[in-house]
């Protein structure tokens, strides 16, 4: 078999959102919980968080367009439609009551706004080192970013570096936001050698500041509802300035957000594969599940 194909099949299905053929991988029973990844990732970086919380929850994990196996959509993200799409996955699925949403990095921009835009369909949020901009300002016009952002992934795609970096790419990158030593995992090499994911990556960085500042916009528009928030922040043990200011501004968004910060350590933006254990906890800890119990032995 080349080593450029996946070694299994993939697991889960496709379901049609929005027009969109997306992965959705559902597993466990309970209550429902969605995960969803940072800039660029995919259905198998929840695998560790997935494993532990199934027994007491019905774990939802999706890729969104163009990222995973999901396939792509020509329209550039914004926050609204990713609120929008959690909402319509769910409906999909067929889970019209309130689900907690746990949003990393990026995706942490999504579930405050899903919550915020669909409040009776949110029954919690876990904010796992979430993307933080008190005061967001791009400098370009959104349409002239996203053109050239599309641009640039056609021309790395048109000289075949996806084919050739890829993959390397994601690894570095995962190397130097964790602070385990976590192998590469089958499906890496098949998703990031391809220009469909790269192209989702580089509209997903360039659309980056638009969609916080759509959140920063809808903030003062719609509420927060009343449901439990954990923003959960990493930390890798060292004593830096900027390693102690990311711990204040990610309590600065619990106490925003009324709800409990808590820390997951050591740990580095990739929380989920560092202390999956952490993230468990911060979701079971929403209604008292796991509340004074360790939830690993």
């Amino acid at each position: 078999m080349s080593r450029d194909l996946p070694p299994l099949p993939a697991p889960g299905r496709f379901l049609r959102v929005d027009g969109v053929p997306l992965h959705v991988v559902t597993e466990g029973s309970g209550p429902v919980c969605v995960l969803s990844g940072g800039l660029g990732m995919a259905w198998f970086d929840w695998d560790a968080v997935a494993a532990l919380l199934a027994p007491y929850r019905t774990v939802v994990r999706f890729d969104r367009p163009g990222l995973g196996l999901s396939a792509p959509t020509p329209e550039p993200p914004t926050l609204t439609a990713e609120a929008d799409r959690i909402a319509r996955l769910l409906d999909a699925l067929g889970h019209a009551g309130p689900a907690t949403v746990v949003g990393h990095s990026l995706a942490g921009f999504h579930a405050e706004a899903f919550a915020r835009l669909h409040p009776d369909r949110c029954a919690g949020l876990v904010l796992v080192d979430g993307s933080i901009e008190e005061d967001p300002r791009p400098r370009l016009p959104r349409t002239v970013r996203t053109a050239w952002a599309g641009g640039l992934a056609g021309a790395l795609s048109a000289a075949g570096l996806p084919r050739v970096l890829g993959p390397a790419a994601r690894r570095l990158i995962g190397r130097a936001s964790t602070v385990g030593n976590h192998p590469p995992h089958p499906w890496e090499r098949a998703g990031y050698r391809t220009s469909r994911v790269v192209r989702a990556c580089v509209l997903e960085n360039a659309t980056y500041p638009y969609q916080a500042a759509e959140l920063v916009a809808l903030r003062p528009e719609r509420p927060m509802p009343q449901v439990p928030v954990t923003v959960l922040a990493a930390y890798d043990g060292s004593e830096t300035a900027g390693q102690l200011r990311w711990l204040e501004r990610q309590r600065a968004l619990a106490a925003e957000l009324g709800g409990r910060f808590a820390v997951a350590a050591p740990a580095g933006h990739l929380v989920m594969a560092d202390v999956p254990e952490s993230v468990v906890q911060a979701v079971l800890d929403l209604s008292g599940t796991g509340r004074g119990a360790a939830v690993i032995p």
